[in-house]
């Protein structure tokens, strides 16, 4: 399964996502967006409120639980663990049954996140024009940008 890996981000809530180019399909951390809705910024907490949630939604036949996957992503601490991913359907689902304000925004990103890819499969150039926008918002330089672009498209030529 050929895997792209991204982190978005929804009100500083940094989220870890991996597309699937196979099903065309973005999983997200459900213990991330649990942390975004319950705005609880320590890991460990959304965790535990994540595996309570799991445990209720089992309980009451949900399917919801069953349709989460887990690969491994990426922590804080530089390590790959397996965790509980989520494409936006069941996620959506999964969002429904935490009581927050914040459902309906997160429910609103995901849409937008599904469209920008949808942009930028027809028009690669997009997510290419999005990377240098956001490289500049986290204070890169123009020659950074363009060192990174081209290490890029030497890696590309390497692996091909």
């Amino acid at each position: 399964m050929n895997k792209e890996h991204a982190l978005a981000v929804f009100e500083n809530f940094k989220i870890r996502r991996v597309y699937d180019e196979k099903s065309e399909t973005w999983y997200f951390s459900v213990v991330d967006i649990i942390a975004a809705l319950i705005q609880q910024p320590d890991f460990q907490t959304a965790r535990k409120y994540w595996n309570k949630l799991k445990e209720r939604l089992k309980k009451e036949g949900n399917q919801s639980v069953a349709n989460c996957h887990r690969l491994k992503l990426e922590a804080a601490d530089g390590k790959k663990y397996a965790t509980d991913v989520a494409d936006p359907e069941t996620l959506l689902r999964i969002i429904q049954s935490v009581p927050s304000p914040k459902a309906e925004p997160i429910k609103l990103w995901l849409a937008k996140v599904g469209y920008e890819r949808i942009q930028d499969m027809s028009d690669p150039a997009r997510s290419l024009d999005r990377a240098r926008q956001y490289w500049k918002q986290h204070g890169r330089s123009e020659k950074w940008i363009q060192q990174r672009m081209m290490g890029q498209e030497t890696r590309n030529k390497l692996t091909d």
